[in-house]
C-alpha cells in the first residue's frame, strides 16, 4: 500500500499539514551524504527601484559594447568576428525592447491605478 507524500511546506499558504520548514538554513545533503556549501552568498532584497536602476544599467552597458564592438569592425575589421557583432546587437536590441514593454506595461499599470472608476 502507497502510503501520501508530503511535501516541505516553506510557505503558510501552502497547501499540507506539514511544518513550515525554513529552506534557506536547511542543510542541504548530497549524493555522498556531506553537507553541500552554498555556492553563490544570498542576495540582499532591495527594492524595486534598485531593480529598475540594475536593469537599466545592464540595458545602458550592452548598448555601449554595441557601440565599442561596432567601431572595432569600422577601423580594424580583422580583429571582429561578424558573428560576435550579430550576437552583441541581437542581445542589446532584446534587452531594449524588454525595457520598452516593461515601461508601457508599468505606465498602464499607473494608469489603470490612478484612474478612479
Amino acid at each position: 500500500m502507497i502510503g501520501t507524500l508530503e511535501l516541505n511546506r516553506t510557505n503558510p499558504a501552502h497547501i499540507g499539514s506539514a511544518p513550515l520548514q525554513d529552506l534557506s538554513k536547511a542543510n542541504r545533503l548530497n549524493a555522498d551524504g556531506n553537507t553541500l556549501q552554498p555556492t553563490e552568498p544570498q542576495k540582499k532584497r532591495g527594492t524595486f527601484e534598485s531593480y529598475l536602476f540594475e536593469a537599466v544599467e545592464a540595458m545602458n552597458s550592452q548598448q555601449t559594447d554595441v557601440s565599442k564592438i561596432q567601431e572595432q569592425l569600422i577601423t580594424d575589421p580583422d580583429s571582429v568576428d561578424i558573428h560576435d557583432v550579430t550576437t552583441a546587437m541581437a542581445k542589446a536590441q532584446m534587452s531594449l525592447s524588454l525595457a520598452q514593454t516593461v515601461i508601457d506595461r508599468l505606465t498602464g499599470a499607473w494608469q489603470e491605478i490612478s484612474t478612479t472608476r
